[in-house]
């Protein structure tokens, strides 16, 4: 599905609050309310919107441990060890990467004795070669929504 620029003023809108109605988005689009809930629905049909979510500041319920996790799987273990990290409470997302290691964790925790836990886990299984852990000292910024409009697309 190719975004036209009132997806992106949509889309826009629900990144800066998710629980706006679909009358106060029409109004900052200036399209009809039908307009807003017709593309909603094609975005959400699509896939491109996959939920509406709470931007939680983690760090305020205790949570001010982050890890980024460099993990080296053996051969063809990749796809199943993923899934089995992607299941732990703690973990926020998992990616396949390019480089020195064959994903990329970041997870939250507490403790640090849980963060230890976590990554001796990790190690302790058969399908993982190593690790590397990094600690995050400061989040200078942290957000799952971009600039729809800073895009620029090569023709």
């Amino acid at each position: 599905m190719k975004l036209d620029k009132t997806d992106k003023k949509i889309l826009k809108q629900l990144q800066k609050d998710a629980r706006k109605s679909y009358s106060d988005i029409a109004e900052a689009v200036d399209v009809a309310e039908g307009t807003v809930y017709n593309r909603i629905e094609k975005l959400k049909e699509e896939k491109i919107l996959k939920g509406f979510v709470a931007d939680i500041d983690y760090s305020k319920l205790g949570y001010d441990i982050i890890a980024i996790i460099g993990v080296t799987s053996k051969g063809g273990k990749l796809p199943g060890l993923e899934q089995k990290i992607a299941k732990n409470g703690n973990v926020t997302s998992v990616y396949d990467v390019t480089g020195d290691y064959d994903a990329m964790v970041v997870a939250k925790f507490k403790e640090r004795d849980h963060l230890n836990q976590f990554v001796k886990e990790l190690l302790s299984r058969d399908d993982v070669v190593r690790t590397n852990t990094m600690v995050v000292l400061n989040t200078v910024k942290e957000t799952h929504s971009i600039n729809l409009n800073q895009q620029k697309n090569k023709k």
